[in-house]
């Protein structure tokens, strides 16, 4: 009888990991577009890495999740990109809008 039922683990996994994989992509692509678009003097001038510096570090960690190196998801390197991105959109991205006065929609 418990052969009977269908076994749906291999599908809640595979769900569970596209969420993370989406919600990666979206962390990592926004603060790679915001750095791109913001001026390279406003990073000094919050006393943070430079905007190349920046753009190296989530263009890489995007190139990585896009690739799934180091088996997928859950990979170091996927959750060194989610850690890369949160930590730009949650500090550098606080500063650099108030060092704008928190004008603009970003």
């Amino acid at each position: 009888m418990a052969n009977a039922a269908p076994i749906f683990a291999y599908e809640v996994r595979y769900v569970i990991e596209l969420i993370l994989l989406v919600f990666a992509l979206v962390i990592e692509g926004v603060a790679l577009v915001h750095a791109i678009t913001q001026r390279s003097d406003a990073f000094a001038a919050i006393g943070t890495l430079p905007k190349g510096g920046w753009i190296a570090i989530l263009a890489v960690c995007l190139v990585l999740t896009l690739l799934g190196v180091g088996g997928g998801v859950l990979s170091i390197f996927t959750l060194i990109g989610i850690a890369a991105g949160l930590i730009y959109l949650l500090d550098v991205r606080v500063g650099l809008r108030d060092l704008h006065d928190g004008k603009g929609f970003w």
